[in-house]
């Protein structure tokens, strides 16, 4: 291998972000090459490139570095966009979208987005239906592979804005998660660790098509991750 494959990240704040520049710091198979609107600390110990600008911008950066895939942990919350539909959407559909198909113009081939379990358009929940009309607007772009993750709970330490529901939801999960089976246990929590591992061996995959991937489904891309690791064979 000539050397690290060069993977944009956008949503590096976010908890999937930060874990997703932890992991790939440690090893030498990948370097991120974040992008985000303004600066923010990031984790210790990070080997990453960090590109600040205006997302009407973002393309200009992905042309000049071309990435072997894309991954994005773009998201806001209710609370941070004010609990306004139109604020919440710009973020989680609007600003996904325009990076998706800036990233397609310079010629990334892979995408990989982190969604939500329960994500689909038809759903009555706003925010399930914005996930899943930004999943079927993707699927539109073309991109030579697109992977979406479709995690429960996710489990770590978040920088902040911790809300309480969630909170009271982690503390409860290995109660809850056993009774969550059938169609439910697609929301069992998962560790945002994983999610990341799944979200950096999936961006290095060469196989065409569209997926979409559970809890389960991570964990078995987190794995196989974590051998490319062990094999330095992240071609």
């Amino acid at each position: 291998m000539s050397g690290p494959v060069r993977i944009a990240l956008v949503g590096a704040t976010g908890l999937v972000g930060r874990r997703v520049i932890e992991i790939a710091s440690a090893g030498d198979d990948v370097r991120i090459l974040g992008i985000a609107r303004r600066e923010a600390p990031l984790p210790p110990a990070a080997r990453m490139e960090m590109f600040v600008s205006e997302p009407d911008k973002w393309g200009d950066v992905l042309d000049a570095v071309r990435p072997r895939a894309l991954i994005c942990a773009l998201g806001t919350t209710w609370k941070k966009a004010g609990r306004d539909e139109a604020a919440f959407r710009a973020v989680d559909h609007d600003l996904v979208l325009a990076t998706a198909e800036a990233a397609k113009r310079a010629g990334v081939p892979n995408m990989v987005m982190v969604s939500a379990a329960g994500a689909d358009a038809r759903s009555k929940s706003f925010y399930m239906r914005v996930k899943g009309e930004t999943e079927d607007a993707l699927s539109r772009i073309g991109f030579k592979r697109l992977d979406i993750l479709h995690p429960g709970l996710l489990r770590g330490e978040r920088q902040g804005d911790l809300r309480f529901a969630e909170r009271a939801a982690l503390i409860a999960a290995p109660l809850i998660d056993p009774l969550l089976t059938g169609s439910w246990e697609r929301y069992r929590s998962i560790d945002a660790g994983l999610v990341a591992e799944a979200a950096l061996g999936l961006a290095l995959r060469r196989a065409g098509g569209r997926f979409t991937h559970d809890n389960e489904a991570m964990r078995r891309a987190a794995r196989e991750w974590r051998r490319v690791g062990e094999t330095g064979d992240a071609a």
